[in-house]
């Protein structure tokens, strides 16, 4: 099930479009401007997948919403899609230029939101498992499965978020900082073992060549065997 955050100051606005995403199996977060949108995100971000930001909102336009959400990579796996006015070309220039992924135009219609987020998600599903499926490894967020050459491998839930991270950008190294804020949380305390535990647990299940260690630094999903 894929969580939509909707971003916008007009009541009516959140409501309309959280009872049609509702209605068609998706679960919904409301933020009533982009401090709190962003707060929200903050706490829930593994629950997230697409975000709906309206661009003329008080406190926070969505325009520097998008640049703090694309500047941390933590969120470099969700999507982001302005909701503007009709006429609003430069909101829309503006908000792609920030790192939008699309723009939907108001006023909203129901049929045309929901073809234009089920397009999006299908889009970056099949982008995000490009890679992977071409070494044999498959990664369904959002069923929480991972197949190794066409076999399942369990993985508990922590193991297969950290893997799912990594896999979010093959290649960058994801500090050990980043990795246990998104994984296990701002306000949970683990022992500094735990990455490096579950790291190989799960190069035990899947192989050792998909995350390289960088010493000092964190670690990586790498998309090739290492030499």
């Amino acid at each position: 099930m894929s969580g939509v955050l909707i971003i916008d100051d007009e009541i009516e606005i959140r409501e309309l479009v959280a009872y049609n995403l509702n209605k068609n199996g998706f679960t919904t977060f409301l933020a009533a401007d982009g401090e709190e949108g962003l707060a929200i995100l903050e706490k829930a971000n593994s629950k997230i997948h697409l975000i709906l930001l309206d661009v003329m909102m008080p406190k926070m336009d969505g325009i520097e919403v998008c640049e703090r959400i694309r500047a941390n990579p933590e969120y470099d796996s969700i999507l982001i899609s302005f909701l503007t006015a009709r006429n609003e070309d430069y909101s829309q220039v503006a908000g792609l230029d920030a790192g939008a992924d699309d723009y939907i135009a108001k006023p909203l219609k129901p049929k045309v939101l929901i073809s234009r987020i089920n397009a999006l998600l299908r889009r970056n599903k099949a982008k995000e498992n490009k890679s992977s499926e071409q070494l044999g490894l498959v990664i369904d967020r959002d069923a929480y499965q991972v197949k190794l050459n066409g076999e399942a491998i369990h993985l508990p839930r922590k193991e297969f978020e950290l893997l799912a991270l990594l896999n979010t950008q093959p290649g960058v190294v994801f500090e050990r900082d980043a990795i246990l804020s998104s994984v296990w949380g701002n306000g949970i305390v683990v022992g500094d073992r735990t990455i490096d535990v579950h790291v190989r647990k799960l190069r035990e299940k899947i192989g050792a060549h998909f995350i390289q260690t960088v010493k000092g630094v964190g670690y990586r999903f790498v998309e090739s065997k290492l030499s």
